[in-house]
């Protein structure tokens, strides 16, 4: 708020969140410059706390970064030993087999991993060299200089009432001020959002499009457990409702990741897809995986898919877009962390080289340059085409079509070109009364969960007397708007229960936000099909508290 007088602290470059593109930004900063001054923000309690991936790690990007990083300690320690793709029909299951794949597809050299505790391990690299980090910090506001350039950002503000007024242990924050600003807070982080905006960086561009990955850690019995083991599936149960498909890693200590992931641009409003994900493991060839295992964690986030043609323009004066703040998941690999590094260590250098040679708050055009045309940009275009045929022609038409086109592209062309998407995934939300409802089994309470229950997995905690994080642009519309037309779909596609249509005798329907539960995984900003819901960061160390994820 402008009438808040802030102390300003002063940097080189000030990095905003501390996943693999912010860390890998820090550190490759002091590798070229031990005296180059910077900082880190991160919004949750530690690094590591909001960290949610698959995971398997291509080490790529490590490995040009810190290329001794076994010697260093890395917690990477599970090699991939077999890859298994299925086809599953409600009761049974048809494997695909490996050879017709493209050889991106391989996951030969890569590793099963928690990402949380590769960033904890990478924050002790960082800070080894000089790195300050202060985690807790969430950063609420942009600074920007006199020239409309970004200058900093607001961090570490606290104690405001539910109304937005200042309570009485009401702190202020301090400006952070940065010859460049990095931002790498994540899919559809709030203040990428807000620059994005700004500066119209998405003109001549494509929409981002995203997908809802829901992960839990099971630990199994042993004698099921099969470590090193990989295997994706497709079709049951979103079949014709949804794209989308689920991993099952086998990481070491008997643990399982089980995750689903469902593609946002789904018609249907009655889709829900944290159920989807439960009823997923009472297939036979997971439930059996499952039987008298113990789930240990539960998370929930949004994922970019969008691609090649969907990443914006990642300068602006003073600032640069990292990671997945740009989109740089390869859909068909479900692979992002490497991309997410190498642009941390892109856009460290090209900073380097314009604080070397006296510029300050302009664009970054080189560490455009290399994103574009450089080891991501290659990895994406490749795959470029995956994602809009999955989205308009279907899972088979992905498979085959996709495929093909994956192994041209190898030899350096594509048949198709570019394939555009289109509509946003809130666009693509069809009309309530043209759609089935689904009826959903209820949980079991041993292989499958209610959200609330396992929203308690995934250690969420925010100040109650802070103002709500999800905003309504118009109070009226979900009611007015979204109830009517598509059967206000918030109640459905949030993994964690933060929203509730209540009807009461006599009264209207309320709309309730439960902004306690959100595990700050975007998909309410994302998929509200009027774009009413607008996700902005609550105060430092709220939020999820992900242990191995």
């Amino acid at each position: 708020m402008t009438d808040v007088t802030r102390e300003a602290m002063e940097y080189d470059v000030v990095i905003v969140g501390a996943g693999p593109a912010g860390l890998s930004a820090a550190i490759r900063l002091k590798q070229l410059d031990a005296d180059c001054q910077v900082v880190v923000l991160e919004k949750g309690s530690e690094v590591g706390a909001h960290i949610l991936s698959g995971a398997v790690l291509d080490p790529c990007g490590l490995d040009a970064l810190i290329p001794d990083w076994k010697d260093k300690g890395a917690p990477i320690n599970t090699p991939v030993r077999e890859d298994n793709f299925y086809m599953l029909g409600e009761g049974g299951k048809v494997r695909i087999p490996n050879w017709p794949m493209p050889p991106l597809m391989n996951n030969h050299g890569n590793y099963i991993v928690s990402m949380g505790n590769v960033c904890r391990w990478m924050a002790e690299q960082a800070e080894a060299l000089g790195v300050e980090i202060f985690p807790g910090m969430a950063c609420s506001e942009m600074v920007y200089g006199d020239n409309g350039e970004v200058k900093g950002v607001v961090a570490g503000e606290f104690g405001r009432n539910e109304d937005g007024t200042p309570g009485p242990s009401y702190e202020p924050g301090m400006e952070l001020h940065g010859k460049y600003v990095f931002l790498s807070e994540g899919v559809r982080g709030s203040l990428a959002k807000e620059v994005i905006g700004k500066y119209d960086l998405s003109n001549g561009h494509e929409p981002q499009k995203f997908g809802l990955g829901m992960k839990e850690i099971w630990e199994v019995d042993p004698a099921k457990h099969r470590e090193g083991s990989v295997t994706h599936t497709m079709g049951w149960p979103l079949g014709s409702n949804a794209g989308g498909g689920s991993f099952i890693y086998h990481l070491e200590n008997n643990q399982v990741y089980v995750g689903f992931v469902v593609h946002l641009n789904y018609q249907n409003p009655h889709l829900y897809p944290y159920m989807e994900f439960q009823r997923f493991k009472h297939h036979p060839m997971v439930a059996e995986l499952l039987k008298g295992g113990k789930r240990v964690a539960y998370g929930a986030r949004a994922i970019t898919e969008g691609g090649y043609q969907s990443m914006p323009k990642m300068v602006a004066p003073g600032v640069a877009l990292l990671g997945c703040s740009v989109g740089m998941v390869n859909v068909p690999r479900i692979k992002g962390n490497h991309n997410a590094m190498l642009s941390g260590k892109a856009a460290a250098e090209a900073a380097h080289a314009a604080i070397t040679a006296g510029r300050t708050s302009d664009e970054l055009n080189d560490y455009e340059t290399e994103v574009r045309t450089g080891a991501i940009g290659k990895d994406l275009k490749k795959v470029r085409n995956v994602k809009p045929l999955w989205s308009k022609y279907g899972l088979l038409a992905s498979l085959t079509v996709g495929g093909l086109d994956m192994w041209t592209n190898t030899a350096g062309f594509s048949l198709l070109g570019t394939l555009k998407h289109g509509k946003t995934d809130a666009e693509a939300t069809g009309l309530a009364e043209t759609h089935k409802k689904i009826d959903y089994p209820k949980p079991d309470g041993k292989l499958s969960f209610d959200r609330l229950t396992n929203v308690s997995f995934s250690m969420t905690n925010h100040e109650e007397s802070q103002p709500a994080h999800l905003t309504l642009k118009d109070p009226n519309v979900p009611i007015s708007v979204n109830l009517p037309k598509y059967a206000e779909p918030a109640q459905r596609y949030c993994p964690a229960g933060v929203y509730e249509v209540v009807h009461e005798e006599g009264k209207e329907p309320r709309f309730v936000i439960n902004f306690q539960n959100c595990v700050h995984c975007k998909t309410c900003d994302i998929k509200d099909p009027s774009q009413n819901i607008n996700w902005v960061t609550p105060q430092g160390g709220d939020g999820p508290n992900y242990p191995n994820m």
